[in-house]
C-alpha cells in the first residue's frame, strides 16, 4: 500500500514540476523605461566586448552605435560611441572586438544597443567578457531601429527560472524521501 502510495506521488510530482526546457527563440525589443543616468561612474572593472555584425547588413556604416549592459543589481555599463568609420568599425561579415570600463558587475543579464544615422546596421551577436562572470552571448541577426534602445533583458528570466528549479528539486527530494521511508 506505501509503495503504491509513493508511486503515485512520484507521478504527480513528475508531472506537475515545471518544465525547464521550454522552447522559445528570444528576440531582441525595444527597452522600455531604459534610462542610462543609472550609469554609475567608477570604472574599476574591464570587459571584452565582441561584437560580429551580419554578413546581411550594410557593406559599411556611418551611424552612431553605443552599447548600454548589467547585471540584476542595477550595476550598468555603458560606452556612448563604439563607431568609427575610419577604422572600417561595423563592417559586413566583421567582428569588431571592444575594451569597456566599467563598475563591477555580477552575471550580465540584459545588453541593449542605439544606433542613430541613415545607413542601417544588422548585428549578428553580442558576446560579453568579464572576469567577475562567465560570458554571455546575446544573439540580435535583425536591423536595429534608429533612436530607440534595443536588446535583450533575461534578468527576470533568470532568476524565475531558478526559482521553478528549485521548486522542482524539492519535490523530487520530498518524493524521494518518501519512497525510501516506504521500502523500510
Amino acid at each position: 500500500m506505501m509503495k503504491a502510495l509513493a508511486f503515485l506521488l512520484l507521478i504527480v510530482a513528475v508531472v506537475s514540476t515545471p518544465s525547464e526546457a521550454k522552447l522559445s527563440v528570444l528576440q531582441p525589443q525595444p527597452a522600455r523605461d531604459f534610462n542610462i543616468s543609472h550609469v554609475q561612474n567608477a570604472a574599476s572593472c574591464t570587459y571584452t566586448v565582441e561584437i560580429s555584425t551580419s554578413c546581411s547588413s550594410t557593406k559599411y556604416t556611418r551611424d552612431q552605435i553605443s552599447i548600454s549592459f548589467g547585471d540584476a543589481y542595477g550595476n550598468q555599463i555603458y560606452a556612448p560611441r563604439l563607431d568609427d568609420p575610419s577604422s572600417r568599425t561595423f563592417e559586413s561579415c566583421s567582428t569588431d572586438t571592444f575594451d569597456i570600463y566599467g563598475p563591477c558587475a555580477y552575471q550580465i543579464c540584459y545588453v541593449y544597443l542605439y544606433r542613430t544615422g541613415p545607413d542601417g546596421w544588422k548585428p549578428e551577436s553580442v558576446k560579453i567578457y568579464s572576469h567577475n562572470s562567465r560570458a554571455v552571448s546575446f544573439y540580435y541577426n535583425t536591423f536595429i531601429p534608429s533612436d530607440v534602445w534595443y536588446g535583450f533583458n533575461l534578468c527576470q528570466n533568470a532568476s524565475s527560472s531558478h526559482r521553478q528549479s528549485a521548486h522542482g528539486w524539492f519535490i523530487y527530494l520530498l518524493v524521494g524521501l518518501l519512497v525510501s521511508l516506504s521500502l523500510l
